[in-house]
């Protein structure tokens, strides 16, 4: 089953339609799970049902799909379970067995009758009383197991968070969401803070909302240090002020001291949009010293686009500003240039009060990605990104506004 996830599935022409995102069953009390069809993720994200009868081949390195497909958003029915996200690491009995083994793989095959069905299962079974040792393996079949009566005890997010960790943020947070809400705690509450920060930063604010309402404030206030200072900042300010102002001071102080210096301003602003945390040098310094801060791995690429230079301090709010020296034309000078040398003093900084138009106007107008930000005493404050902006003005489910008009055919 793992195999399978992630494998492209075609059209009979060779034409690709997506990836293999989920299989999808359906238990019976006296035989094996039916499988009922495909979770397949299609260009833009979405993730539709494929009927396992439109299903022609499943073969070593592809799936071929015949017939036309609903491309209406999937949404998991009553009765119906996701092989990957919850089968996996779910407990069962075996006959023969002490303890309760888990299930970490499965496999499914085609009946005489033409049913698809989960025909084995690779458990890990009970470790032995010695220290540090781990379970034998074993590969069953699904009639040899037994369920445990209590479903919502059963499953161990575990196996299903060893899918998910290498996952690109926007990728993350979409597995995340169409998990039942309570896999969906039970994962989230096993992944790592930054891992959580990331997705979050990829969601909604209902959603964002949504998840941290079901987690403890000590573990919120964690995966908040994580994120970014303005998407922090943005859902502190979505919050009821007294749980705001509480989560807050859970945060680590360094990291709290940043997101409320940015709830000061208003969020159609740039202080509002922009992020506290640039790359700051002094005129005196060399471009070995700012491509060298440049190639951190921390700095996302936008805020990696330039250096500002400004008078001490040179930690936001800094002393005066100077201007900003763009990484391609450090490129062009030798390591020991001073920092001097290069600056860009044709564009000028925004205000804090700037509207976010106003911002974005700005970036286009210049062709920048990432704009700095003063404030009344001209001090440099941070920086507005792109998509910074893009996230404000663009609508809030920008990321699933994709065409909702289903292609002939139904789901069943």
């Amino acid at each position: 089953m793992r195999r399978l996830a992630g494998r492209g599935v075609f059209d009979p022409v060779g034409d690709r339609i997506g990836k293999v995102r989920d299989v999808l069953v359906v238990y019976r009390a006296a035989a094996a799970p039916r499988v009922v069809g495909l979770i397949v993720e299609i260009p833009g994200k979405r993730r539709v049902f494929v009927p396992i009868g439109r299903i022609t081949s499943i073969g070593a390195g592809q799936i071929i799909a015949t017939g036309l497909i609903n491309v209406r958003r999937f949404e998991q029915r009553l009765g119906e379970t996701r092989m990957i996200a919850e089968m996996m690491g779910r407990e069962v009995h075996l006959a023969d067995v002490t303890g309760v083994a888990t299930i970490e793989d499965a496999a499914i095959d085609r009946t005489r009758s033409g049913e698809w069905i989960v025909s084995e299962v690779f458990v890990r079974l009970p470790k032995p009383a010695a220290p540090f040792a781990r379970g034998d393996s074993r590969i069953v079949r699904w009639a040899d197991l037994r369920l445990p009566t209590d479903s919502a005890n059963a499953q161990s997010a575990e196996s299903l968070i060893q899918t998910l960790v290498d996952l690109k943020p926007a990728d993350l947070a979409e597995a995340l969401l169409e998990l039942p809400n309570a896999r969906m705690i039970e994962v989230v509450t096993e992944l790592p803070d930054n891992l959580v920060a990331d997705a979050l930063e990829e969601m909604t604010e209902t959603d964002q909302l949504a998840i941290l309402g079901q987690v403890s404030n000590h573990r919120a206030a964690d995966v908040l240090d994580e994120m970014e200072p303005d998407d922090a900042a943005d859902l502190i300010a979505a919050l009821p002020t007294a749980q705001g102002e509480e989560l807050l001071e859970l945060m680590e102080p360094e990291e709290a001291k940043d997101v409320r210096r940015l709830l000061k301003y208003h969020s159609d602003t740039a202080g509002g949009l922009m992020s506290p945390s640039p790359i700051v040098l002094s005129a005196e310094s060399s471009v070995a010293e700012g491509l060298a801060m440049i190639r951190r791995t921390e700095i996302p690429a936008a805020m990696a686009s330039a250096v500002y230079v400004t008078l001490p301090p040179y930690e936001t709010p800094t002393g005066e500003y100077v201007g900003m020296a763009h990484f391609q034309r450090m490129l062009r000078y030798p390591p020991h240039e001073r920092m001097s040398a290069l600056i860009d003093t044709e564009i000028e900084a925004v205000s804090v009060h700037a509207s976010a138009a106003e911002v974005a106007r700005r970036l286009a107008s210049y062709d920048l990605v990432a704009l700095p930000v003063i404030d009344d005493q001209q001090r440099l404050v941070g920086v507005v990104t792109v998509d910074d902006v893009l996230d404000h003005l663009l609508p809030d489910d920008w990321r699933h506004a994709v065409d909702e008009t289903p292609l002939p055919g139904a789901r069943r």
